[in-house]
């Protein structure tokens, strides 16, 4: 009888390490996705509105290390604080604001999504600003309110942590245009 139950206790053991080491193996798996390949933040403040709202859920992947004007994306400023921003100009662009409106190489930038005015604000920008090679320009869609290159400087795309995928509130999932 002995035998018998250790038969079984053999056989749940077995079962058992086997599922253990599945869930393991999907434990790492998940982890280095995370760390690697995908992300997720919380929109914090109005900056970014009306496309986002402060509390909204964004996932953003982080493979995608070109980035072009338009793209949404969660960025590291110097002081190391993570915002989410709007690409408005890349590596070789022209930025100047006149009058509340941003042109890139002297064309008038259409911004459907802007909400406010664009004006300078008191930073380490001067105008007309020429980027460099790895450099980008990023502002939020909320001019009046934003913090953005226009105060902290450009950026590099080491200091970005990836391209904004989807936003998600209480009842919704939208994809960011």
């Amino acid at each position: 009888m002995s035998r018998k139950l250790h038969g079984k206790y053999d056989g749940l053991k077995y079962g058992w390490l086997k599922d253990a080491k599945k869930m393991i193996l999907l434990l790492i798996a998940v982890s280095l996705a995370f760390q690697l390949v995908i992300g997720f933040s919380f929109v914090s403040g109005d900056s970014m509105e009306p496309t986002l709202q402060s509390g909204e859920l964004v996932m953003y992947i982080r493979l995608n290390r070109e980035y072009k004007k338009g793209d949404v994306v969660s960025v590291r400023n110097p002081s190391g604080e993570y915002y989410v921003k709007r690409i408005i100009a890349v590596a070789g662009d022209t930025i100047q604001i006149r009058n509340g409106q941003v042109y890139i190489n002297d064309t008038l930038l259409n911004e459907p999504y802007v909400n406010g005015e664009t004006y300078e604000q008191a930073g380490i920008v001067r105008y007309p600003l020429t980027l460099q090679d790895g450099q980008i320009f990023v502002m939020g869609d909320n001019r009046e309110v934003s913090v953005d290159s226009r105060v902290f400087g450009v950026v590099g795309k080491g200091q970005m942590k990836g391209k904004l995928l989807f936003h998600a509130g209480w009842g919704y999932i939208r994809w960011i245009r």
